[in-house]
């Protein structure tokens, strides 16, 4: 048994002989035929070419032809900000002036729904045997986009506004949803990144109900459906599924084989948690091979698919992928193969500012990447709202895990779980996004402090 099989099994819950594979390809697929993240993402022709390429090489079983969380975002009115290495980023908010519902819905022939529709049938009719994944910017994710930072406070000044607001953008991504599955999609992922940085208890006001009747529509389809969460969402867990997806997929800051335990309980099946960075983009390809089958090893056959924890790095080697494609198909042979190998550590030796000493009080967000990250997008927007009354008296930081040395200092200072927030080396918020008045609290005790 193979690709879209071997997977509506597992989704099942059927015994299987072995784990299917999904590398959720998105702009690192660019590199297979020398273009650019920005060029792919906007050319019917060139994305279609990447992921034929992508399916020849990485042998998933499973695969989406477009990881890009702003598609729906860039028709409700959000200005992008493009880049040649990266998914383009939100960076204006249509509704940050003043919450109120918009009525606009999308459309079959809105932005660049027609380009992905018509390469979804392209891959279709190429690759039949394999998962076609339709993936959509999840509601609470598209509603941050429409609104900005102000929609943290809003969950506490302006409930019903932002049950409103999700609400609407539950209708919208299900209305895109429909026209993914038009197109040939086996299931539907809805990729909602900033679920990890709220509470369960917000979990269950705001987005309980949206997401249950997103993926009771998506039952009625005959599709199964996938919720897709970033970030340290362990608390989430449990409330996730009891929106009933037949798959919660999570990234490397939630212990897997404990989550296992709760989506097990609920007959869900788990899909994760290949690190992106270390492994990914910094690793060797035995690297990626010996942490495919430690995976497969802790988690067995049963209601697992073993996939990254987001879209993969744009500057990831595409051997790392093929060796992890090779470890799935051929687990004893890459096993003996792997027999006498000692993974080496690389990362730099750093040195940690003089937080005692400084004439500022320093903002640190440590992430994987503001850019490609929605999560880590807002935590570093979030520092940067609440330090801008301050001028040079506060600085702001990005620490992306992207480069070697920002996992240098997470070790340096005891960190995990991304994306995080520091105050003058204090760690303050994990995985958390807070509101900036609360941030400004915490900035006006260090600047009180300094000598």
């Amino acid at each position: 048994m193979q690709g879209k099989a071997l997977i509506m099994e597992v989704l099942k819950g059927k015994a299987v002989e072995r784990t299917p594979w999904v590398p959720y390809t998105g702009s690192q697929i660019a590199n297979l035929k020398g273009y650019t993240a920005q060029e792919m993402f906007r050319d019917a022709d060139k994305l279609f070419a990447c992921c034929l390429e992508a399916e020849a090489q990485y042998l998933p079983d499973g695969m989406t032809p477009m990881f890009d969380l702003q598609v729906e975002a860039e028709i409700l009115g959000c200005e992008l900000t493009w880049y040649d290495n990266t998914p383009p980023t939100v960076s204006s908010h249509p509704l940050a002036g003043e919450l109120i519902i918009p009525h606009q819905r999308i459309s079959r022939e809105d932005g660049r729904i027609p380009l992905i529709l018509d390469v979804m049938r392209r891959f279709k009719a190429a690759r039949p045997d394999v998962a076609m994944y339709g993936l959509v910017c999840g509601p609470f994710t598209l509603a941050s986009h429409l609104r900005g930072t102000d929609i943290f406070m809003d969950m506490y000044d302006n409930e019903e506004g932002v049950k409103a607001l999700v609400t609407y953008c539950a209708e919208v991504v299900q209305d895109v949803a429909r026209y993914y599955i038009e197109a040939g999609c086996d299931i539907i992922a809805a990729v909602d990144p900033l679920v990890s940085q709220i509470s369960p208890d917000m979990f269950t006001t705001f987005l309980s109900e949206p997401y249950t009747g997103f993926f009771a529509f998506l039952r009625e389809q005959g599709i199964p459906g996938s919720f897709f969460v970033c970030g340290d969402a362990t608390k989430n867990i449990e409330p996730m599924c009891l929106t009933r997806p037949d798959c919660i997929a999570i990234d490397e800051n939630v212990d897997i084989v404990e989550a296992k335990k709760i989506t097990d309980a609920h007959d869900i099946t788990i899909s994760g948690n290949l690190q992106l960075t270390v492994t990914m983009l910094l690793g060797t390809q035995q690297d990626n091979q010996k942490e495919a089958l430690d995976l497969m090893d802790k988690l067995g056959t049963h209601r697992f698919i073993i996939a990254p924890g987001c879209d993969v790095p744009f500057n990831a080697p595409a051997a790392n992928l093929v060796g992890v494609g090779e470890a799935v198909r051929n687990p004893d042979v890459v096993r003996k193969a792997l027999a006498n190998y000692v993974a080496v550590d690389n990362l730099p030796e750093i040195s940690l500012p003089d937080y005692d000493n400084l004439d500022h009080v320093l903002l640190e967000a440590v992430t994987i990447d503001s850019k490609t990250c929605a999560a880590c997008g807002y935590m570093v927007a979030a520092a940067e709202a609440a330090a801008k009354p301050y001028g040079d008296r506060v600085r702001v930081v990005e620490r992306s895990i992207m480069h070697p040395e920002s996992l240098s200092f997470m070790k340096k200072v005891g960190l995990s779980n991304l994306p995080s927030l520091l105050v003058q080396g204090q760690i303050r918020h994990i995985s958390l996004i807070p509101p900036v008045e609360t941030i400004r609290e915490e900035i006006e005790a260090a600047l009180g402090k300094l000598k």
